[in-house]
């Protein structure tokens, strides 16, 4: 059992009805295979080439040495992998994972210590062009069961964001959904690095008295001191951590305890070190938030890993139905209002049918999109 070696690493950019994935197969001598998914693919060609790369210390590895291979990606090349290389990586990781509770019969969150939950809380988005047409969805999304809804800092007049303008028209958004669907649903925003520290301030202090569960990214992940000062001038929960792929690249945020949610995005980190931030975590009272707008692969993984923490406040679903309909998509994990589960079966418990995968394979994740300012400068998206 821990000979089998790895034979090749795949990468698949599938489109489907529920959105375009950047999924990893790792395959074996052994006929098994192992399935992990990319999270950042703004810059493709550098994901699909530091695959390759990572492709050949790959193959001819023993399948088993998860921690050493994570170790040889992340430091083997003297210069530390970082953000899309350390992405690419982490699809690997995941696949690897993956590969091993296949090959031993048991799912995932049973070779991390086993579950301590029966399921996830999870989140959906609130999607709205005006205070109206929020209420309207987010109404229809308690009627289904969901407790905790989030919406993002959306400007007026995409794809141009005018700072001052964005921030009155969101405050008036988010206090309009709290006295539309009253305290039992819980209220996220995600700023998505969108804000300066000054605005950030504002926004924050200003939505204060509505309660937020908590406010996501509300300034770029550069400089994480900056949470230092915007901490001192808020009461809000913050949250932070999706552009972070390492547990070096988190520390100054958890040995700081400058958020109170930890947003681990394991297509970004991968589980190996997923799994230690979320331990650093735990010793400062910092809840996992697990960043999840991809597809089943890593919303499976991320159910396994909160299925064995103890610190988890709640899960991101980006598709509210799951994967139901999606023909690609042969078993995955459970998504009901409010919460998410794995499937059954080992490993991750998703099997997706390959054949169909590389038939609807596009080789394309298009462009990312962008936003400016009035003035025509560059701003974060």
């Amino acid at each position: 059992m821990g000979s089998m070696r790895i034979t090749e690493v795949e990468p698949l950019v599938i489109a489907t009805g529920t959105g375009t994935y950047l999924l990893v197969v790792v395959h074996t001598d052994e006929g098994l295979h192992g399935l992990g998914e990319v999270g950042m693919r703004s810059r493709p060609n550098a994901v699909l080439g530091a695959l390759t790369d990572f492709a050949a210390l790959a193959v001819g590895a023993e399948a088993h040495r998860i921690e050493e291979l994570s170790q040889l990606f992340l430091r083997g090349g003297f210069f530390p992998a970082v953000g899309d290389v350390a992405a690419a990586a982490a699809a690997i990781d995941l696949a690897l994972w993956d590969l091993r509770g296949k090959t031993l019969g048991v799912p995932v969150h049973e070779l991390l210590g086993g579950a301590v939950r029966e399921h996830v809380p999870a989140y959906v988005h609130v999607r709205g062009a005006g205070l109206a047409s929020y209420v309207e969805h987010g109404r229809e999304l308690v009627e289904q069961g969901w407790r905790h809804l989030r919406i993002g800092l959306q400007p007026a007049a995409e794809p141009v964001l005018e700072p001052r303008a964005t921030l009155r028209d969101n405050i008036a958004v988010f206090h309009g959904l709290r006295d539309a669907l009253g305290d039992d649903v819980e209220l996220l925003v995600d700023v998505h690095t969108r804000l300066d520290p000054a605005e950030a301030a504002v926004f924050c202090r200003e939505i204060e008295p509505a309660r937020p569960y908590f406010v996501e990214d509300p300034l770029r992940a550069e400089n994480l001191d900056s949470y230092r000062t915007l901490r001192a001038r808020t009461g809000v929960p913050l949250a932070a951590g999706e552009q972070l792929t390492t547990v070096w690249e988190f520390r100054p945020l958890l040995d700081g305890e400058l958020v109170d949610h930890a947003r681990i995005d394991l297509a970004n980190t991968g589980l190996t070190q997923g799994r230690k931030i979320a331990a650093i975590a735990e010793a400062h009272h910092i809840q996992v938030a697990t960043h999840n707008p991809l597809g089943p692969v890593c919303t499976a993984a991320s159910a396994h890993l909160n299925l064995a923490l103890p610190n988890v406040s709640v899960q991101e679903q980006g598709h509210p139905h799951g994967w139901d309909g999606d023909p690609l998509v042969q078993a995955g994990p459970v998504v009901a209002a409010g919460a998410v589960r794995p499937g059954d079966g080992p490993g991750f418990g998703v099997e997706i049918d390959l054949a169909a995968a590389r038939r609807a394979a596009t080789g394309d994740l298009g462009p990312p999109p962008r936003y400016r300012r009035p003035d025509g400068s560059l701003t974060n998206w």
